[in-house]
């Protein structure tokens, strides 16, 4: 939560609205898969670096509740992400379907606790998912989820199991996948090459994902370039809802979701590109 009002701030001084998604479980955030090989986890404070390892999860759930309601209250887009998220990261992927409701109703009851609503929306946690989650998905009413990386909007299929729930995918590298590769990318230019990757002309536009550990901290002034370089694009910045809004969601396409390696090595989930018959 320590980006959070800093990202929010930026967002209000350009006036963008954005999509906001929520572990809404203890910080564990010592027991992150690869926690010390990622970017955003040398700008942590060093106590929450041992957060349910050698420290118990802080208790101070209300501060972290004021800021997900200020995220509301400023008019962006709220979902969920899930609730423990060192538990979903190591989990998912091979969870069974008692395991992933269970997962998914704590994170739902969490949030409906905070806002006094039910999630509409919903963004995997490492894009971390399973038959059994896109299943709930559609049962739950999600208006969309967000759980995969891909290049356009569809409706998902994995092991046999089809879901009505629109997969917005997350089109555009993350600060991650650039800054692991080395070479001529650094934390200087890196917002470089993701301009360049967003100028790569997709039916639907691009989808960013950014994590407030490291856009909202160390690489502030970072998303705020990007910010000034895409509100310049034709159809600017725009939270994912409003996709929903102008998108023919009963003409999407059906794709087929499977494994794919990032750069990195770690996997995660990916729309393939074939076609599936209605």
């Amino acid at each position: 939560m320590q980006g959070v009002p800093a990202l929010l701030k930026l967002f209000d001084e350009y006036s963008i609205q954005s999509s906001f998604f929520f572990a809404t479980g203890p910080d564990k955030s010592g027991q992150l898969i690869g926690r010390a090989f990622q970017p955003w986890y040398r700008d942590l404070d060093l106590v929450p670096r041992f957060y349910g390892v050698l420290l118990p999860p802080p208790l101070n759930y209300q501060r972290a509740v004021e800021t997900m309601r200020s995220v509301a209250a400023a008019g962006h887009e709220t979902g969920i992400l899930c609730h423990d998220r060192s538990q979903w990261l190591s989990r998912i992927a091979h969870a069974d379907e008692q395991w992933t409701r269970q997962e998914l109703n704590s994170a739902i009851n969490a949030y409906e606790y905070i806002f006094g609503d039910k999630p509409k929306s919903i963004a995997a946690a490492g894009w971390q998912v399973n038959p059994h989650l896109l299943k709930l998905e559609q049962m739950h009413g999600f208006n969309y989820a967000c759980d995969v990386r891909g290049r356009t909007a569809f409706f998902p299929v994995l092991q046999q199991v089809e879901s009505r729930c629109p997969q917005l995918p997350t089109t555009l590298p993350t600060l991650n996948d650039l800054l692991i590769t080395g070479g001529e990318v650094t934390p200087e230019n890196v917002h470089e090459y993701l301009y360049a990757e967003s100028q790569h002309i997709l039916p639907q536009g691009h989808v960013y994902s950014c994590d407030a550990e490291m856009e909202g901290m160390a690489y502030l002034p970072l998303m705020e370039k990007l910010i000034v370089m895409w509100k310049g694009m034709q159809g600017g910045i725009q939270p994912l809802n409003q996709f929903i809004e102008e998108e023919d969601l009963p003409n999407l396409a059906k794709h087929q979701v499977g494994w794919a390696p990032d750069q990195s090595g770690k996997i995660y989930f990916a729309t393939q590109s074939v076609k599936l018959g209605d």
